[in-house]
Order: structure tokens, then sequence, then C-alpha cells
């Protein structure tokens, strides 16, 4: 007798192919490491605080008044696109048409499924620099296409130019790039964006930018690559509110693009989600207003947050690769005898009370970063200050 996962030749195959591999991810198994232990919770990139009140009030009102408590449009609401246009426009002097050259979308998550799916033929390649946020894996993996990585190595994390370079093939189709970089810290400096935009001229290759972090770029500037020439009109650039306004759950993100790489990934986005978070929309528009004060502070408070982790970190025994972004900061534990990061991290969880995440799962090949553990920054100072005082004891 067989059962709906057997035939009578053996197991039937229940998860596309495609996937094999991707498992849970892996924030979702220390998340759930943290909660059974009561282990302070540094993996996982969510705030402990929430934003700013006043846009949580905007959220509030915008329901009160019945306003995006059905569904809004596919692209967005006209408020928000607006809102993102003039954003992109006063921080990076790039003009975008908000009614056909922006899309907002579940987050920055499902913009980047959206537009993998929507840009990639199966068996095209994707280049993307290691160790990447384990969406992109499973998203390539969506698409059929195949992930070329080059590998971002210790202490810098800065790119091997040359060697992305060489990555480039005939089958190459896109470059699926991060900065400020999750999970190294890395945010990419003018020079190296110029060769990558020179390269990327050259082979009239499409670009995808993750820059969910733009305004945690802590020691130097964030420079969208589609202000370099050549590159406006073949990169799809991507941020979200989660980050910057400290309200993660409300998975609000957008796309900005010319009118034809937009229309193409909304194709996409329309089948996965239509729209959503219709008052949170509503309330963003209101944030991606706020005065520059806002973002200032914003970075400062997170300036202080890193350093005191890096000087914890530092103190307890890791060695420490302080990040010029992002709220994480990439630790090396082989001084405390790490020699498998997944078994340290779950043996720091019981054994210390604090939870990071093990790098090795954000590369394809494991050894680049055995040992690297990814803390997060973005709690209150007391949490950080504990999670310090723990890993010293």
């Amino acid at each position: 007798m067989t059962g709906p996962g057997t035939t009578s030749a053996g197991p039937r195959r229940i998860l596309n192919s495609r996937l094999d591999g991707i498992g849970t991810s892996i924030f979702a198994e220390m998340s759930a490491l943290a909660t059974a232990t009561g282990a302070i919770n540094l993996g996982q990139g969510f705030p402990d605080t929430d934003g700013p009140a006043e846009i949580a009030e905007a959220a509030v009102r915008a329901i009160r008044d019945g306003r995006g408590n059905q569904y809004p449009p596919a692209r967005g609401v006209p408020e928000l696109r607006r809102a993102v246009s003039g954003h992109r426009q006063r921080h990076y002097g790039l003009s975008y048409d908000p009614d056909t050259e922006v899309l907002i979308t579940a987050g920055a998550t499902e913009a980047i499924a959206a537009a993998m799916l929507a840009l990639l033929e199966p068996g095209d390649e994707v280049i993307t620099f290691e160790p990447y946020y384990d969406s992109y894996a499973a998203c390539i993996a969506m698409a059929g296409a195949v992930r070329v990585p080059v590998t971002l190595r210790a202490p810098s994390f800065r790119p091997d130019l040359a060697a992305l370079r060489a990555a480039v093939t005939p089958r190459t189709r896109l470059l699926l790039l991060n900065s400020p970089h999750n999970p190294t810290g890395m945010v990419l400096n003018r020079g190296e964006l110029a060769a990558i935009a020179e390269l990327a001229v050259e082979r009239d290759l499409l670009v995808v930018t993750d820059e969910v972090y733009e305004h945690l770029a802590l020691d130097t500037e964030h420079l969208p690559l589609a202000s370099f020439p050549g590159m406006r009109e073949r990169t799809v650039s991507i941020s979200s509110a989660g980050k910057t306004f400290s309200f993660t759950g409300w998975k609000v993100g957008w796309v900005t693009a010319p009118p034809e790489l937009v229309t193409a990934v909304l194709t996409a986005k329309q089948y996965l989600t239509f729209a959503g978070g219709g008052p949170f929309q509503y309330a963003v528009a209101e944030a991606l207003a706020l005065p520059e004060s806002y973002f200032t502070a914003f970075r400062e408070d997170f300036r202080h947050r890193r350093d005191l982790l890096c000087e914890g970190l530092a103190a307890a025994g890791f060695e420490v690769f302080r990040p010029e972004g992002t709220y994480f900061v990439t630790t090396d534990a082989a001084r405390l005898g790490a020699v498998d990061g997944m078994a340290f991290c779950r043996e720091l969880a019981t054994g210390s009370g604090v939870v990071g995440i093990p790098n090795q799962v954000f590369h394809d090949d494991p050894e680049a970063g055995r040992t690297q553990v990814r803390f997060a920054f973005c709690k209150r100072l007391p949490v950080l200050a504990e999670a310090v005082a723990r890993l010293k004891a």
C-alpha cells in the first residue's frame, strides 16, 4: 500500500527540484532556538523597538479613514509612489516618474523574487557576491537560473573586480548586488561602482541592486549604482521601509527602474501578492518625507550601537570585522576554538545565552565562512550590553 508521498517504485518527489537544498531559513531556525533557550537574539535582523510614533499613528489614521483597507492599486498607492520618487530625487538626484517607473512591493524580498522571475530565463547565469542574503539563492533557483558567486573575503570583504569580470560568460544575464552589504557590512565605493558599471555596459548586463540599508551607510556615503553612466536604463533598484524606519513587519518595499523593467517586474509581482499593506503604504509615504535630521540621527544612533557591540565582541575574544554599513557585524570565532560556525552558534545559544547566525549558510562554498558568525546590533543598548556581558562571562 502506498501513501501520498510514495509510489510502488519508492518515495515520490514532493519539493520542486530547483529548491533542493534550500531548506528552512536559518533565521527561522536560530530565532526558534533563541525562544527555546531564552537566549538574546542577535541573529535575525529586526529591531526590538518600533519606529517613529508619528509614522505608526499615520498607519492608524489611514485605517480609521478607510484608506488602504481594501486592495490598493497593483503598482502601489499614488502617494507612496510619489514619495519614493521624491526620496530618490532628494537624496541622490535621480529622477523617476511615479506613474511608470516606481512599483510598490511586499517588502524588498518580494521585489527581488519578482525581478528574478520576470527577468531570467532558465539557464541564465546570475552573478552575486557571497556571502549573500539567503533569499537570493531561493529566488534565483525558483527562476530556474544559475547562481555564480564571487567571494568577498575577510578582513575587508572588498570585491575582487578581476574575479567579477572573469565570472561573466556569454550566459550571464544579470548582476544581483547588495550595498551596504549583508552580512559583511561592506559598502561599495565610487571606484568599485564605476568598474561594475563599466562592466555591465560593456557586456550588456541587467543589474538588480538591493539597497535596503541605504540609510545605514555608517562610515561612508551610499551611492546608487543607477546614478553611474549608462546604468539607469539597465538597473532595477530595490529598497524598503523596514530597515530605515524600524517597521520590518509592515513589509513595504519598492522598485525604481525604467518603465519597461518596472512593467516586467510588475508582471511577475501581480501573481505573487497582487498588492498589500494598504494602510502602511500611506504611512511610509509620510516617513519618506521626514526631514534630513531624522536620517542623520538614525545613522548616529546605529554607529553608537555598532561600536558598543564591536568593542564587546572583541573583548569577549572574537576577531571583529568592523562594518561600514548595515546593522550587522561579522566576526570570526576561530580564536575561541570554533571549527564550525553552525555548531558554534548552537552551543553559544545554550552555553552563553546569545544567538548569532553562522555565515557559512550565506556561501556556496561553506569553507569560505566556516568559522564566521554574524551578530545584529539593531537592539536596545541595555540588550546589547547584556549580550556582551554574557559573552564575556
